[in-house]
């Protein structure tokens, strides 16, 4: 069994990797600020949602789980305000087009 559990975490935390890796090329190659944060910020959520999964099996106990989750949750929350705030900021510059 645990050779299952190290298959599941190595397999969730690589794709977790893949997306960050995704999200990064957005940012550097889309053309404006809205289209790179689209693309940043899902990409990152997935990809640390993948990299929570996949160290859940590993922790010690639920607290730290419920911990690894409150983590993510609130990365969730601030990649959703960061983004509002510089998408607001970018259109009220005119560089949405």
């Amino acid at each position: 069994m645990s050779a299952a559990l190290d298959l599941f975490t190595i397999v969730a935390v690589s794709a977790g990797v893949v997306f960050f890796l995704a999200g990064t090329v957005g940012l550097l190659r889309f053309p404006d600020a809205l289209t790179r944060l689209h693309a940043l910020t899902k990409a990152d959520n997935l990809g640390l949602g993948l990299i929570v999964l996949g160290l859940l099996p590993r922790v010690d106990g639920v607290q730290a789980g419920l911990k690894l989750v409150a983590v993510w949750l609130l990365a969730l929350l601030a990649s959703a305000v960061a983004s509002q705030l510089i998408a607001r900021v970018a259109r009220r510059a005119g560089q949405s087009t």
